[in-house]
């Protein structure tokens, strides 16, 4: 038994040195990297350090500018709306304006034709009616007058009649 426990002993130190060895690897390898991150962090730093610092300068220069450009762009966008809707408005006062002047002018040529259409109904009843009994009145005594010379002279009265109608226009 005391040449096993010697044997463990030895295979555990040469387990404990082999471990120490891969453990120092480690560290070693770990502590190269550690050296060459931090090399491509400073030379990362040291290239994209000042360009960070111009575009931090570039828009502490132009974060005024471009405010005031979106103010205005606001500013005119809220002028624009207010003209459209005034326009709307007039628009809107003057088409009810005109319908409004359409309507009375529409009143108004409905009278007139109205009034035309009366006097014209009143002119043919007052002047045709007369005109056509002073015509029938005329008309009565031509034929009385043709039926009695057509006595004396003997020509039937009807054909003079007939005569006198295809005269007639």
């Amino acid at each position: 038994m005391q040449n096993w426990v010697a044997l463990f002993i030895v295979v555990t130190a040469v387990a404990i040195v082999v471990q120490m060895g891969v453990l120092l690897a480690i560290y070693l390898q770990m502590r190269r990297t550690t050296e060459r991150m931090d090399r491509v962090f400073t030379d990362l730093q040291t290239r994209v350090g000042p360009i960070l610092t111009r575009v931090q300068i570039l828009l502490d220069d132009t974060q005024p500018r471009i405010s005031s450009m979106v103010t205005d762009a606001a500013h005119m966008v809220y002028l624009a709306r207010n003209q459209a809707q005034k326009a709307d408005r007039i628009f809107t006062e003057a088409t009810d304006r005109l319908r409004g002047q359409l309507v009375t002018v529409d009143r108004i040529l409905t009278g007139a034709v109205e009034a035309l259409e009366d006097a014209g109904s009143q002119f043919r009843r007052a002047f045709w009616g007369p005109m056509n009994k002073a015509s029938a009145l005329v008309q009565g005594i031509k034929v009385g007058l043709d039926f009695f010379r057509s006595r004396r002279r003997g020509t039937p009265a009807r054909e003079s009649v007939e005569r006198e109608d295809e005269l007639f226009i």
